[in-house]
């Protein structure tokens, strides 16, 4: 299983643990471009840096080049949209 590392604020973090958000954007950067090129079933979303952080595993469904939803963070431009699945696994949520 190959798994995607991601850092989020909070904000986003419990909209996406609670199921309303279902998508996460990443700017067109050569960082991104790389990353997004190999092939992930999961993204495994962090909300900090420490050993003890809540840690939630999402299923990945792919990412496009598009605009998303401001309400759900999204710059106003084109970025990578990645669609996200069923929650996997959940600890110190």
């Amino acid at each position: 299983m190959k798994v995607l590392h991601m850092t989020l604020k909070k904000r986003w973090f419990d909209m996406i643990l609670s199921g309303e958000k279902t998508e996460e954007y990443r700017e067109i950067k050569p960082y991104w471009t790389k990353r997004l090129e190999k092939t992930y079933d999961v993204i495994r979303f962090r909300n900090g840096y420490g050993s003890k952080v809540p840690v939630f595993d999402i299923e990945f469904l792919g990412a496009v080049v598009s605009r998303g939803r401001a309400e759900w963070g999204a710059p106003d431009k084109v970025v990578y949209v990645l669609s996200l699945g069923k929650l996997l696994k959940s600890s110190n949520t």
